[in-house]
This record gives C-alpha cells, sequence and structure tokens, in this order.
C-alpha cells in the first residue's frame, strides 16, 4: 500500500488581498498532490490563512473593522483565489477557527509540561511585517539610519512582559536532526542557511505578547497572546484533530511536506521543529523552501506598483495557462520572473502551437476520417519507437522529476515528447495516406491517440482543466463510440496594451 502523503502550504497573511506569490506556492502544491493522487497515494492537502498578531489588528483598524470581522473578509479572498486556481485542498483553514485556538492552547500546555517554557521580560528589536524578533547582528541599515529586519522590513524597539521558549535547548537536537536527516530542508542552499544560523548559536525566544490582544489567549496568562509564528505553524497539526487521537491523525502526521517560501525557513525549519520536540511530536519529513516570483526580474512591492492580482492574470490568460508558465519557467526552488510577454509566449509555443495542435489535428482526423471512432495503435517500427519514446517520458522522466519537485525539468521532457509526436505526425503524412493507404492512416492515428492519451494524463497535476477535457474526449471513443467534433483545448493569446506587467 502506498504511503499517505500529507502536504501544507504555508497559510498566507490576509493583511492584504492575495498577490502572485501566493498564487505561485499554491498552485505548486497542487500540482504536487495532484501527482501524489495520481501515483496511488492517500493525499491530505491543507492552505490557509494566518490571521492574528499585530500586523492584522493593525489593518483591521485601518479598515474601521474588528479584527476577527476583518480576517474573515480577507481571507476569504484567500480561498477565492484557490478555488478559481483549481487548487484541489482538502481543507482551508484559518487561524481563528475554535479547534485552532484549542490545538495552540494544548501544544502550549504540552511545551510548559516538558519545562520548556518561562516567564519572564522581553526588550528587542521587533518588526511587525515580518512578526519576527531579530537580533542587532541581523539587522540592517535604511535610509536616514533607520534599522531594518533581514527581508527589508522596519524594525522597533519593543519592551515587555512575555513567556520565553527554552529555544537555546534544542541547539544540539536540531543539528542532530539535521545530520540524521539530510533532506529535511531542501533545496540544499536552503538546509545550508539553517545550519549556520544555528550552529552560530540559538537564544531563548519571545512566545507570547501583551501589547496587544489579537491572538490565542496563553493558558494561565489571559494578558498573554501567543507569539502568532507559534499559532500559525500549529495550524498544521490542527487540521488534523491534534490532540485528539483522530483517523485523520494517524494516517497522516508526520506531514510528508512543508513547501513555502524561503523568506520563512526559518520557522518552519527551526522554530517549528523545535517546538515539536518540546511537545514530544513527531517531526514533518520536508521543509521545501521555494524562490521568489519577480515581476520583470524586481521583487513585487506595493510602492513600486508591480503587485499583480493572480485573479486577472488567471482571468487574462486562462487558469491552466497561467499554472503551465509558472510550473515551465521557473526552476522549483529558485527565484524567477514572469511577465504577461513571457506567459503569452510560453503558452502559445508549448500549449497552443505543440501540444494543443498536437491533439486537436489527431483527434479532427480520427473525427473527419475514421467516423470518430478511435483505432488501435500501429505496431510497425516507427510506431513502437514512438510509444517507447512517450512511455519513457511518462513512466520514467516526468515522475522522476516530480517526485523531487522538478517541475520544469518534468515538463521538458514532456515537451520533448510532445515535439516528437508532432515529428511522427509530419513523417507519416496520415492526410496523404488516407486515399494511398487508409488501413496505415487508421494505425498511425491510433498510435497517436494513444500518446496523446499519455501524454495528457502526465501534464494532468500541471493544467488539470485542460487536462479533463481532453481525457473526456478520448475517452469517448475508446470504447467503440463516436468522439465528439474536438474543439481547439488553448487558443492562442495575443498581447494587449492593457496587460498587466
Amino acid at each position: 500500500m502506498a504511503e499517505p502523503f500529507y502536504i501544507t502550504t504555508a497559510i498566507s497573511y490576509p493583511n492584504g488581498p492575495p498577490h502572485i506569490g501566493h498564487a505561485y506556492e499554491a498552485i505548486a502544491a497542487d500540482a504536487i498532490a495532484r501527482f501524489m493522487r495520481a501515483q496511488g497515494r492517500d493525499v491530505r492537502f491543507q492552505t490557509g490563512t494566518d490571521e492574528h498578531g499585530l500586523k492584522m489588528a493593525q489593518a483591521a483598524r485601518a479598515d474601521g473593522a474588528e479584527p476577527r470581522q476583518y480576517a474573515q473578509k480577507m481571507s476569504l479572498l484567500f480561498k477565492q483565489m484557490c478555488d478559481t486556481l483549481n487548487v484541489s485542498y482538502d481543507r482551508f483553514i484559518g487561524t481563528s477557527e475554535e479547534d485552532h485556538y484549542r490545538a495552540s492552547q494544548a501544544i502550549w500546555a504540552a511545551m510548559a509540561a516538558t519545562g520548556d517554557l518561562y516567564l519572564d521580560s522581553y526588550a528587542g528589536w521587533y518588526s511587525v511585517r515580518d512578526e519576527a524578533f531579530y537580533e542587532e547582528g541581523e539587522l540592517t541599515e535604511g535610509e536616514g539610519g533607520a534599522k531594518l529586519s533581514p527581508n527589508g522590513a522596519p524594525v522597533e524597539w519593543t519592551e515587555e512582559a512575555s513567556w520565553f521558549f527554552k529555544l537555546s535547548k534544542y541547539q544540539q537536537p536540531l543539528l542532530d536532526h539535521y545530520a540524521a536527516n539530510s533532506e529535511f530542508i531542501q533545496p540544499d542552499s536552503r538546509r545550508n542557511e539553517v545550519l549556520r544560523f544555528v550552529e552560530g548559536g540559538l537564544k531563548d525566544l519571545s512566545i507570547s505578547r501583551t501589547s496587544f490582544d489579537w491572538g490565542v489567549p496563553v493558558p494561565g496568562s489571559d494578558d498573554h497572546v501567543m507569539y502568532v509564528w507559534l499559532d500559525a505553524l500549529t495550524n498544521y497539526i490542527t487540521g488534523l484533530g491534534y490532540p485528539d487521537d483522530t483517523e485523520l491523525w494517524r494516517e497522516f502526521w508526520p506531514a510528508a511536506l512543508h513547501l513555502i517560501g524561503k523568506d520563512v525557513v526559518r520557522f518552519h525549519a527551526v522554530y517549528w521543529p523545535a517546538f515539536l520536540m518540546s511537545a514530544g511530536i513527531a517531526l514533518p519529513k520536508q521543509v521545501f523552501g521555494h524562490g521568489f516570483l519577480l515581476s520583470r526580474g524586481e521583487k513585487m512591492s506595493k510602492s513600486v506598483g508591480n503587485v499583480v492580482d493572480p485573479m486577472v492574470l488567471a482571468t487574462r490568460f486562462g487558469v491552466d495557462a497561467l499554472r503551465y508558465f509558472l510550473l515551465r519557467e521557473v526552476p522549483f526552488g529558485q527565484d524567477g520572473s514572469y511577465s504577461a510577454e513571457a506567459i503569452v509566449n510560453r503558452a502559445n509555443a508549448e500549449l497552443a502551437n505543440s501540444f494543443g495542435n498536437l491533439a486537436q489535428r489527431t483527434l479532427s482526423m480520427v473525427f473527419k476520417n475514421l467516423d470518430g471512432i478511435v483505432p488501435p495503435p500501429g505496431e510497425a517500427a516507427e510506431d513502437l519507437d514512438l510509444q517507447a519514446l512517450v512511455a519513457t517520458a511518462v513512466d520514467l522522466e516526468i515522475p522522476r522529476a516530480f517526485e523531487a519537485f522538478a517541475f520544469s525539468q518534468g515538463l521538458e521532457a514532456w515537451m520533448r515528447a510532445v515535439f516528437a509526436c508532432n515529428a511522427y505526425v509530419d513523417a507519416m503524412a496520415p492526410w496523404a495516406l488516407r486515399k494511398s493507404d487508409p488501413k496505415r492512416m487508421a494505425e498511425v492515428l491510433g498510435t497517436l491517440v494513444g500518446c496523446v492519451r499519455a501524454l495528457t494524463r502526465a501534464v494532468a497535476p500541471i493544467i488539470p482543466q485542460s487536462a479533463e477535457r481532453l481525457l473526456a474526449a478520448i475517452a469517448a471513443g475508446d470504447n467503440g463510440q463516436p468522439i465528439a467534433q474536438p474543439v481547439p483545448l488553448f487558443p492562442r493569446l495575443e498581447l494587449d496594451e492593457g496587460d498587466p506587467e
């Protein structure tokens, strides 16, 4: 029996509407979940929103709303984004939900029972935007001498009573875990960053706040709310029923994969495993920190004016074209860039002109020349060579790449097989065989339909809507029934002056 697979995204901070970076992570996680399901694994996929913290309280105040109302309103935008982009989550979680409060207070109690929490006062640098504490040596200098976090966010000196977690106690256990589990943090560049950070020494971590009240109350300390990252990270176990011994918990924890952005690797690869060790909970199997998605090479910023709504891109270019572009264009784990022009060029060249045209002309010839009945594949040398080439791609190369989250590499192998099919069409010229050798024409078309079917199944995790339509069209002819007249899957895109950059 295949091993269950629990995948999570980092939950999004909804102090503003979703941007393309949020969409990128959700689409990548969805492609992994769909691929694993296709491999026969029982998959649980969770995403959602991180609704607490000072930043959310401030955003709600600016909006003239109560934090809970504001969180629910903004969270809905992220859920709508996921639904629009065909993200096949099993649960969309919000950290202001009742079961999450219970889970967060339970893990707090488990850490306290270990003796890892103590009350003291905190004085240091805090970034509201990052919702993170920083040491003096981590800060950089901005304009006018302002101190900035490693992510370029403003920091402010904070002093208040706080509960602390004995993070320092877990420095060596964390290093031992990294050494014993080389795949725990991926890619290697992120692993190396975390190793350097932990080897440099860990200080105890402030894990409660008293300067605001929008968060999970600390058990027994009603004037404290939990540090937003302790609360947020706990969502991964909330969604499986923790602290109860549920069927979901028994089947899916520890998580197979936390898929996150590289800017939150420290929280997931240092703080989270330390919290879990303290609470006596098994650690996730892997944390993968993907790169940033840049707009024409620049980091997205409201001040620069290059933040793009993914819903606009999906409406303009099509959901599957956007999904395909994002996972084809950028080697996963690295930073990558996008633009309207790049989306149009990639979608036209590979989806419309290459694969879409292959499927369209193959099925059109079956519809017109064979009364829509799909014939069996041919057994001539050329037929068998193409079938073998496609089988190698869909059974070996693509799964191997997708298993390693190397989407662009897998799609490169897919495109090589698509090109081979198109070259076979040109060489066999079935339109000419229609008069000279109808039997051979049928063999060629049967070979092509089989290859198109296999290639469609292989790419279905990336372009699920289009794949479903094409597989349904082919399936209609698999049992001796005629296929319907095919319609183009991927209309050619054109650039407009008003396209988002």
